[in-house]
Parts: structure tokens; sequence; C-alpha cells
């Protein structure tokens, strides 16, 4: 049998990052991976983490809803509008 060589998907946006930033490639390698981890995140996940993190900020939620809904407008893969209630709903059930 023979070997095979794996090749990392991003492996060109790594080494770009290594080339023209002060990364490492195994840090660069991490910070795609990050990236991609955060923009894989299902809408229904954002929302409950984002609530949480704004919560902890000590923003009401007439303050965090309007603003998620409006993060969520603006993600690299953009999710379906969602009403504040909808938002509500992913939030407490």
């Amino acid at each position: 049998m023979g070997t095979f060589l794996v090749v990392h998907p991003y492996e060109d946006l790594v080494a770009h990052l290594a080339r023209t930033s002060s990364l490492r490639p195994g840090e660069a390698d991490r910070v795609v991976a990050d990236v991609l981890a955060y923009f894989s995140e299902r809408t229904e996940d954002f929302v409950r983490r984002r609530h949480g993190e704004l919560k902890t900020r000590g923003l009401t939620n007439d303050e965090i809803f309007p603003r998620v809904a409006l993060e969520l407008r603006h993600r690299r893969v953009a999710a379906p509008d969602l009403s504040l209630r909808q938002l509500r709903r992913i939030v407490y059930g």
C-alpha cells in the first residue's frame, strides 16, 4: 500500500498568515481552526452564547436581543432573519 499525504484544506491560508504576520505556522494553523470553528457555529448556539456573554456584561434582554439580531445579519454565512420573540425562544425555550 502506498502512503497518503494529508493536506490541510487551508494550507495556503496558513502559509499566507505565517508569511504576512508574526505568527509561526503552528500558531497560524490554530488561528485558522479557531476562525473556522467560530463561523461553523449553529445559529442557536451563537444566540445562546452571545446572550450569555452580553448578560454577564450587565446588558438587559431589551438591549441584548436587538443586538444579537443585528449581529446575526453580519455573520459570514447569514442566518435567517429571526424575530426578537424567536431569539428569546432559542435562549429560554
